[in-house]
């Protein structure tokens, strides 16, 4: 007896696979597979075998899984094809990623843009074929010599890596094969609506020290409809680009003197510090109190914390009077040994501390990209220590002030996952079955849907993360509340108990800007620069429509600015044509024109960035429109 899709099936045929069972058993279900989960614990092939007594899940191309696994198998697909246009190249990996996948390929001379259309032609040749996916077993000695016969080097290389007892499978589609743990899809024949989108350099392994390999980016959709949605997505996220509209914003600026960090700008700063005052105002109002730690802290503490030895590759060190620092790549540390500098009683808790702190992280140059990804960023901490029957409270706190926020900014959909205890870990496992059940049962008690990330926590504990949907529909991971036993633990923090003696407080690790450098980057795409009144770094352009006009341009421009606005004037001796272009192209909310008419009946034509021209307004009946917006 097995199940699939909670049917029960008796009298199973010996050795027959999924594929043909269900063929025989459920047609409509047959067309729609793609790849099969069983026992609710693994991915596998169609082509498998079907076990007694197990319990299956069939996964199609509406599904998560099985659209993974479609991408999965276009990578091998255009490896494929690559191999039969250009029969030098060197495969190396070729991985799925958010929204596609890609390839790595060592070739003597780099690919140029009008390659991907060479190699689109022979993608559909392969598809055309209808090859299957076969898994194929060797054993490490056979596989080595069958990729070194192949002249594929960094096969070789994967393969002399893998652990003595893994068995290393290959997928073979036609007359290409390679070294993978699958699964795949059924067939080539599966893969109906692709695209090949770009080409990049990548360091093999993403190591700047190893030799510079050619990637080639592609997606894959359930249909065409589905594909051209995406593709139009694409151009429109290039118009809303951040690098390119925080250039003409003049929001930010990066430089050669600086790789990965970013310079800001005046405007750019006024926008960064009207998302801190918000952030501040918001956390003072709900009980926390902001401290400010070192940059740079003696190499013990991050030895203490385990930071050292779980991400010392990632972090930045200095010698100071012949010891070794670093700098912080977290807030967490210093926060504790804030909270140390004092005793504490129950009475205390829960105590939150919050800091902005400026932290840096060594990222690989391939990865850097605009704001979204820099090696210096402001990460928006708090850290909340607290009695073990205050968790779920706390969380929840946490959870209302993210909701709070991001409605605020404009995000009104989340994306909820908990990731799980991962291989490298510090603390006992029974502390962390605790704090990954809490946080299950506050997103129960909140009816919150949730994905399940398995090992992917923080070394210190299990974790939430929360992703905001753009109105692209793409999806941002920003917020995150992370449940820590371990830490306390390692740094002694106690709190003296209403029975006089000391205990171990728990603590929360919880970021909702995450960084505030790619949450900007995040809402210039959003908005494509054009930002709601209250987040405008300029809110208002007075222009005067030539000089005789000045004296009185300035007297409105004083008002506005003694009344908490953000203003300028422009005083250049340009046509007013060519100065309203300007504050269009700045993208400011509002345009005050000011010429004869305005001044002989002392009123204001205003006008709308998003509405064109609204008419006269006397100065209070403006200032009456913009708090009423605001």
């Amino acid at each position: 007896m097995i199940k699939i899709n909670n049917i029960e099936y008796k009298n199973i045929e010996e050795n027959i696979n999924i594929l043909d069972f269900l063929k025989k058993n459920d047609k409509k279900l047959y067309k729609q597979a793609i790849v099969a989960k069983i026992n609710n614990e693994k991915l596998i092939d169609l082509s498998d075998s079907i076990i007694n007594n197990s319990e299956y899940q069939i996964f199609s191309l509406e599904d998560k899984e099985g659209l993974e696994t479609l991408r999965h198998s276009a990578a091998h697909i255009m490896a494929q094809a690559v191999k039969t246009i250009f029969k030098d190249a060197k495969v190396t990996i070729g991985p799925v990623i958010d929204d596609g996948f890609y390839y790595d390929f060592d070739v003597a001379t780099p690919f140029a843009p009008e390659d991907l259309k060479k190699i689109e032609k022979a993608i559909k040749k392969i598809i055309a074929s209808n090859y299957k996916f076969e898994k194929k077993i060797m054993s490490r000695e056979d596989a080595i010599k069958h990729f070194e016969e192949l002249n594929e080097p960094y096969k070789v290389e994967i393969i002399k890596e893998l652990p003595e007892n893994e068995t290393i499978t290959f997928y073979q589609q036609g007359d290409f094969i390679d070294l993978c743990r699958g699964p795949h899809i059924p067939s080539t024949s599966k893969l109906r609506a692709f695209k090949l989108l770009k080409i990049a350099g990548a360091y093999w392994r993403g190591d700047e020290n190893n030799k510079m390999l050619q990637r080639i980016y592609g997606t894959a959709f359930a249909s065409k409809d589905q594909l051209k949605e995406y593709l139009n997505m694409l151009e429109e996220a290039k118009k809303r680009d951040h690098r390119k509209l925080g250039k003409e914003l003049d929001f930010f600026s990066f430089q050669k003197e600086g790789i990965g960090f970013p310079f800001w700008h005046p405007k750019g700063m006024t926008f960064k510090n009207i998302l801190v005052n918000f952030w501040r105002d918001l956390h003072k109002k709900d009980g926390y109190q902001e401290i400010q730690t070192p940059i740079i802290l003696n190499k013990d503490l991050w030895v203490k914390s385990g930071h050292y030895a779980n991400y010392h590759e990632n972090m930045y060190f200095t010698q100071i009077d012949e010891q070794e620092h670093a700098i912080k790549p977290m807030n967490c540390p210093g926060g504790m040994i804030v909270y140390n500098s004092q005793m504490h009683s129950y009475k205390d808790l829960p105590l939150k501390l919050s800091e902005l702190g400026m932290v840096h992280r060594h990222e690989r140059s391939g990865t850097l990209h605009g704001l979204m990804r820099v090696r210096q960023f402001t990460q928006d901490d708090a850290h909340i220590y607290m009695l073990p029957s205050q968790i779920k409270d706390e969380v929840k706190g946490v959870i209302k002030l993210i909701e709070t926020i991001y409605n605020k900014l404009g995000f009104k959909d989340f994306e909820v996952e908990i990731s799980t205890r991962p291989k490298k870990f510090i603390g006992e496992i029974e502390n962390w079955n605790k704090a990954e059940t809490a946080l299950k049962e506050v997103l129960d008690e909140l009816d919150y849907k949730y994905d399940i990330n398995e090992g992917d926590g923080a070394f210190y504990g299990p974790k939430i993360d929360f992703s905001i949907r753009d109105s692209l529909k793409r999806a941002w991971q920003c917020s995150t509340i992370q449940l820590d036993f371990a830490l306390p633990e390692r740094f002694d923090c106690t709190y003296v108990g209403e029975d006089n003696q000391k205990h171990r407080p728990i603590m929360i690790h919880r970021a909702i800007y995450g960084s505030l450098e790619r949450l900007i980057g995040i809402l210039i795409e959003e908005y494509a620069g054009k930002f709601p009144l209250w987040l405008s770094p300029v809110q208002i352009k007075v222009i005067p429509v030539s000089e005789k006009h000045i004296e009185y341009a300035q007297k409105i421009y004083e008002k506005l600015f003694d009344m908490g606005f953000r203003v300028e004037i422009d005083k250049r001796d340009e046509k007013l044509g060519y100065k309203i272009r300007s504050a269009q192209m700045e993208k400011v909310p509002y345009m005050l024109i000011l010429g004869d008419k305005e001044i002989e009946s002392d009123a204001l034509s205003v006008r709308s960035r998003d509405k064109g021209d609204l008419g006269s307004f006397t100065f209070s009946d403006f200032i009456n429109q913009l708090n009423s917006e605001l």
